[in-house]
């Protein structure tokens, strides 16, 4: 978590101390709120612009981060990354089969790696055309977490289970 000054985005979403849904705003009229309530401007995220940010007294956020730590301490993910390889020269069936098996695994709420084998880059097109209908084949059953990756000798997506 990113605190007060050290927040370098110009705009802001701001949710007040109860919860409050402020607005957007400049940062420097966040941090002028959040001094005047004398509590601290907490930025959640920096993975959305503009990065949603929290008015938080000063020992509400270190209570909500040592909270956060020990829950992640309680529960590990029980979610396991099955990988799946296939390879372009398989037959029709074969396909199938491994696309059931993809869906069986995201069904029980486990991830899938999809890992795509290829040689060379004409290859490596056509691997990742392929990874993109398989993904597009599963879109009931999961979706992407990460983009398809094309590296020298194989293709490789991640789907997590939806819900």
């Amino acid at each position: 978590m990113i605190k007060n000054e050290k927040i370098k985005a110009t705009e802001v979403q701001l949710t007040g101390l109860n919860g409050e849904d402020l607005g957007i705003m400049s940062t420097r009229d966040a941090l002028a709120l959040a001094k005047q309530q004398k509590v601290d401007l907490i930025c959640m995220s920096l993975m959305t612009s503009p990065p949603p940010c929290k008015l938080i007294g000063a020992g509400a956020a270190r209570q909500e981060k040592q909270q956060e730590k020990k829950k992640a301490a309680k529960t590990p993910d029980k979610r396991k990354v099955k990988e799946i390889r296939l390879n372009l020269q398989m037959e029709d069936h074969d396909r199938e089969t491994k696309q059931s098996q993809a869906e069986r695994i995201l069904t029980k709420g486990d991830s899938v790696r999809l890992v795509i084998q290829v040689h060379g880059a004409k290859e490596g097109t056509a691997g990742k055309e392929w990874a993109e209908q398989l993904c597009k084949s599963l879109a009931e059953y999961g979706s992407k977490t990460t983009g398809i990756q094309v590296s020298g000798k194989q293709v490789v997506v991640q789907l997590d289970p939806i819900g």
